[in-house]
């Protein structure tokens, strides 16, 4: 049986949020549609998204403010914005400082939208599969994983953390085993700050 990739929607526009949730199920998604960011967010909880799509502007709540509470809630969630008062500022807020994958206005262009979730699904899939394969290190084992994926020598590690070089050899044979990593570079792929 195949699990169909959950997708949020919200918007204070019911029928247009509603509407949008219709096209993504037409189109092979699990979509919710909601009018509250709370109710969405208590779902999430219980029943994460692998992506949200939100309008920028409603009431109490708007998308910004939404977006900063799902990735205290979940960094893995893919969000993406759509409004129907696009400015440039809230354009470029969208992608830096609250890490939307797309910014659309409406009325919403589907093709670009299909496109964007279909992107959002991949991303926050990968987002929790790397998540998965570091989440058993140890905080000693992450410290030195940090350190490796910066580029330091296990010499430098050494020096740095105050242990032996031997130590932190140990310590990056646990990391690759705990991983699954064929080498540095696909240590660094696990990296946060390199994805």
């Amino acid at each position: 049986m195949t699990v169909l990739p959950i997708l949020y929607v919200v918007d204070d526009d019911a029928d247009l949020g509603s509407s949008v949730a219709r096209l993504l199920t037409r189109n092979g998604y699990a979509a919710t549609a909601f009018v509250e960011p709370h109710a969405l967010l208590d779902t999430h909880r219980a029943e994460p998204a692998a992506c949200v799509v939100t309008d920028i502007m409603m009431g109490e709540t708007d998308g910004f403010m939404l977006a900063d509470q799902l990735r205290v809630l979940d960094a893995h969630v893919a969000l993406i914005f759509m409004t129907a008062w696009p400015t440039t500022a809230n354009a470029v807020d969208s992608v830096r400082r609250y890490g939307g994958l797309d910014y659309l206005e409406k009325p919403i262009d589907e093709a670009r939208l299909l496109a964007a979730v279909s992107e959002g699904v991949a991303w926050s899939a990968s987002q929790r599969a790397v998540a998965r394969r570091t989440e058993a290190l140890t905080q000693r084992e992450r410290q030195v994983f940090d350190l490796l994926v910066r580029g330091y020598s296990n010499k430098a590690i050494a020096a740095e953390l105050d242990l032996s070089a031997k130590t932190i050899e140990n310590h990056r044979s646990a990391i690759v085993a705990k991983t699954g990593a064929n080498g540095l570079a696909q240590l660094m792929a696990l990296s946060p700050a390199r994805r």
